[in-house]
């Protein structure tokens, strides 16, 4: 009997640590396989990094030190290929009074090597974004181009990213759209008219329905007879003041800058003491819609000692005017007029002069990659018009966080000028990689428009792939 318990505390005993080394044999694993785990991760991790980032000197802490564009992964995959319409001279620059030459193998462009049709100043200007794009496009052609195209022309629009429609729409309602006594129809109406047919007919709108292409109509007025029928395209606007959102809206669309009109600020060594006006504005003051904003503001600002608030134009030196006012003033009054937009704002950041936006329905330009916060005052129109809050709330402005907001216009204004050729970052390659960045969303519309083509036509009689698909596959 002894022996049995014997023998049996023996058996208890090896068994408790023969547990017991197991335990600690498979806690050892478990242990090891976690370390190789991470180790594992990490390195991949750090491998990533080594090649996306830390090895870059333009970056810093993972965020481009411009901050402001995404045309890295644009400068790998080459320029942005557009197809673009060999239209006739009367919708681009005939315009202009441009005339091809009589023997010059019939172009209907004008070879802007040697020769460049000048669009008119003025207020003409602020909405010469169809001009500049055109021009971009012809000089892509350039064999020794001094800079890197944003926008490449290429001559199959089966290859093509974008098809660009170059119709000079802005300029054709400035000039046209008023009647002679002896017409039935305004020029700029039979124009739009005409480009309609033409659009509807290209075996390149029919291919996409029209949303790869691209529409210029940056004035508010521009194609008013014509954007219902081409809605589904790419518009470049202003803003979409005068747009229901089924036409326009800022998923397939672009906003643009205006082309300022004030001179540039060059060399400015002004700062805070030295710029003497605290808030300005001139412009025309009574305005329709959403303007209304600008007389409340008026009657509020007017005995302000350091505010300059007054109506002006471009007739009699205005502009002159305008650009001496901005150089010398802190901050600027951006205010909705008959549309949520204005030239005012980037007149603004031409001459450094700290933008105070008034317009609750802006978009701004290529604010996917600028924050405009960083050197521009946004208030509601309800807080504006109480009384006293503006002012108090610009005179709460320190010196010191004016002069960063200074600092970052002067970094920014590169981005609103307008070149040609165009340069670096400049206002026409900025709305280039404005268009590219749409260019996903555009295949994908596409794309989702096919997804029953080939199982019932339009008028619902079956396709050409129903007699592939078997009686009994349903």
């Amino acid at each position: 009997m002894a022996m049995v318990e014997k023998n049996g505390s023996t058996i208890g005993y090896v068994a408790r640590h023969f547990l017991l080394c197991l335990f600690l044999f498979t806690t050892l694993l478990f242990a090891l396989s976690c370390y190789f785990v991470l180790r594992s991760t990490a390195h991949n991790r750090s491998t990533f990094q080594s090649k996306s980032f830390i090895h870059d000197p333009t970056l810093k802490n993972g965020v481009k030190k411009d901050d402001c564009r995404c045309a890295d992964d644009e400068k790998r995959i080459g320029p942005l290929k557009v197809y673009m319409y060999d239209m006739d001279p009367e919708f681009h620059f005939g315009l202009l009074n441009w005339k091809p030459q009589e023997g010059g193998g019939g172009s209907v462009w004008p070879d802007v090597h040697k020769y460049i049709p000048p669009y008119p100043g003025g207020l003409n200007l602020q909405h010469s974004i169809e001009y500049w794009l055109t021009l971009d496009l012809l000089a892509s052609e350039y064999p020794n181009r001094d800079t890197i195209a944003a926008a490449k022309r290429v001559y199959n629009s089966t290859e093509a990213d974008v098809i660009f429609v170059p119709f000079f729409s802005s300029l054709s309602y400035n000039r046209f759209s008023k009647m002679n006594p002896h017409q039935k129809t305004s020029r700029n109406k039979d124009l739009q008219g005409k480009l309609v047919t033409f659009l509807t007919a290209q075996e390149e709108w029919k291919r996409s329905g029209g949303r790869d292409h691209v529409v210029l109509a940056h004035h508010p007025n521009s194609m008013l007879d014509a954007r219902n029928k081409l809605f589904p395209a790419m518009f470049i606007l202003s803003d979409f003041g005068r747009y229901p959102p089924t036409v326009a809206n800022v998923e397939k669309d672009v906003i643009a800058p205006y082309k300022h009109v004030i001179k540039t600020y060059e060399n400015d060594s002004s700062g805070f003491d030295s710029r003497p006006i605290l808030l300005y504005f001139q412009g025309a003051i009574y305005r329709k819609d959403g303007g209304f904003v600008r007389q409340e503001l008026f009657y509020l600002l007017q005995d302000e000692k350091d505010v300059h608030f007054s109506f002006g134009s471009v007739r009699n030196g205005g502009i002159n005017k305008a650009s001496q006012g901005m150089h010398t003033s802190k901050f600027c009054l951006n205010i909705a007029g008959d549309t949520p937009s204005s030239n005012r704002l980037f007149d603004a950041i031409a001459s450094h002069c700290v933008p105070v936006i008034i317009s609750d329905d802006i978009e701004l330009p290529f604010e996917d990659v600028i924050d405009y916060s960083e050197f521009s005052v946004f208030v509601r129109t309800s807080d504006a018009l109480k009384e006293n809050f503006l002012v108090n709330l610009i005179r709460g402005i320190t010196k010191e966080e004016w002069t960063r907001m200074w600092n970052r216009l002067k970094e920014v204004e590169k981005f609103y000028e307008f070149h040609f050729p165009s340069k670096v970052d400049d206002a026409v390659q900025m709305i280039w990689q404005a268009i590219a960045r749409k260019v996903p969303g555009v295949k994908m519309r596409i794309h989702k428009s096919r997804r029953y083509s080939g199982s019932v036509s339009d008028t619902g009689k079956e396709s050409r792939w129903s007699s592939l698909i078997p009686r009994s596959f349903w």
